[in-house]
């Protein structure tokens, strides 16, 4: 760890870092300087976890655990259940590949499971991980011990090639209904081959999503966006996604250089403001820069959203509706005129990482946010139409689940990497990755600073083997 300073300079946002063995570097944060001061208005104060797993000794990022100094609970928190895949990215921060079929045991799975319980009391929402986790001999059984704790929802991160082949296990997910978290970076060929290793995978991921269709399991696209291979494929990604039945959000990555990546100057990486434009000038202002809010339970430079409300080809980010960025300001008074405590509440737990997009609780969320009427209470369920809310509506939204389906999430997250490594940034980290000694360790700390490393290295271990192709 080496001192930083953050430099304003020709309209972009640098760290400029002295290391004693390496010298000055400079790493491009932000190419919106105007936009990364915006964010600063949305840095609200950390909900701490119930207990921390670990104490203070060395300070960040080497107590993690989490330890009494991290300022912010887990809104997700990511099971990797395997390291074997059924790709070999050129992009993957897990480092996965066939030559890694190592899986974890269901017992130790559960394990992980109980400490996230322990740490959250109600965990809102669990991401089942890997490698490639459908492959995962056991993934339905993992699945459904997550469904007995008491975690709000669970979600596969795939790939999707099983889905795309497998009738069984298609069958398997209709019933246990997981939300779907599917790679999905472009259309062209060159971008899955630069990315993924392979020219050929449009069709799967288009079958994927048929399939998923058909047995209406929820999807959530997320493209990992690379400077000179799939930056002008954003805008036709959020019109694909608008449009498709299984598809209720999409979640933007920039690259980062953690584990396997693609080799790229830190100065010229592709950043927040950079996808947000790219959405707007693609897109026709069909979503604009301006529609996009930050998050404020993570560090708000790291996660932009917003919702849109659908009716047919009318799509309307709530953002134009609702002041939202008012009423998430938190440097300065939030008591404005016609603001609830409840509404509020409502607001932050959409503006949150682990709001559950495609839930027909988020999307009741979102319809009583443009009411102003409060929300129901966590516990309960949306059975009843809600009349109060129909002028905000689609006249077809007769129901939750209905409704859902009129409102769509799009996203970008920015995770750091050793370029970009903020200490600060890690202490209010809300996505964790979960680890078999119960420790609870923040996304970029767990992929940047050794962590992964050290875990993996257990595991092939304890496993007693070598690294080998799966058969």
């Amino acid at each position: 760890m080496v001192p930083a300073k953050i430099v304003n300079r020709e309209g972009r946002v640098y760290f400029r870092k002295r290391c004693p063995e390496h010298g000055v570097m400079k790493t491009l944060v932000s190419d919106d300087p105007v936009y990364w001061r915006r964010t600063l208005e949305y840095l609200k104060p950390g909900d701490r976890p119930l207990a921390p797993a670990t104490r203070t000794e060395r300070g960040c990022p080497w107590d993690c655990g989490l330890c009494p100094d991290h300022e912010q609970h887990s809104c997700v928190a990511i099971v990797e259940i395997n390291e074997a895949c059924n790709l070999a990215c050129p992009v993957c921060f897990a480092d996965s590949s066939p030559r890694r079929a190592t899986h974890r045991s269901l017992a130790e799975v559960e394990r992980m499971f109980d400490a996230l319980v322990a740490s959250e009391g109600e965990p809102d929402l669990v991401q089942i991980s890997g490698g490639e986790p459908t492959i995962h001999p056991q993934i339905l059984e993992i699945i459904e011990a997550a469904r007995r704790r008491p975690i709000k929802h669970v979600m596969i991160n795939t790939n999707g090639i099983r889905i795309a082949r497998d009738d069984r296990f298609l069958a398997q997910l209709a019933r246990v209904k997981p939300q779907i978290y599917l790679q999905f970076d472009g259309f062209d060929s060159a971008t899955n081959l630069a990315l993924r290793g392979r020219a050929d995978l449009l069709d799967t991921k288009l079958r994927a999503l048929e399939r998923l269709a058909e047995v209406d399991v929820r999807v959530i696209l997320v493209a990992a966006i690379e400077r000179g291979v799939n930056e002008h494929e954003i805008g036709r990604i959020v019109e694909f996604g608008l449009k498709h039945p299984a598809v209720f959000g999409i979640n933007f990555q920039p690259a980062f250089r953690a584990q396997r990546h693609i080799p790229a100057d830190p100065m010229t990486r592709i950043t927040i403001p950079d996808v947000l434009k790219s959405i707007e000038t693609q897109t026709a202002g069909l979503l604009k820069l301006s529609d996009f809010v930050p998050v404020p339970c993570c560090m708000p430079t790291c996660n932009f959203v917003t919702y849109a409300m659908l009716d047919g080809d009318t799509v309307t980010p709530i953002t134009r509706m609702l002041a939202i960025d008012q009423y998430l300001d938190y440097l300065k008074n939030r008591t404005l005129p016609g603001l609830s405590d409840e509404l509020l509440r409502t607001l932050e737990r959409l503006w949150s990482s682990s709001a559950m997009v495609g839930s027909d609780r988020a999307a009741a969320d979102v319809a009583r946010t443009l009411s102003g009427i409060p929300p129901t209470p966590p516990r309960s369920r949306m059975t009843d139409r809600c009349d109060a809310c129909h002028a905000h509506l689609p006249l077809s939204a007769h129901t939750p689940r209905d409704l859902a389906r009129h409102v769509f999430m799009i996203n970008t997250r920015d995770f750091m990497d050793p370029w970009t490594f903020n200490v600060k940034n890690v202490m209010k980290c809300c996505v964790e990755f979960l680890v078999p000694d119960g420790r609870m360790i923040p996304f970029c700390a767990y992929n940047s600073v050794g962590y992964r490393e050290q875990v993996s290295a257990d595991l092939m271990q304890r496993k007693g083997v070598a690294t080998h192709s799966l058969t």
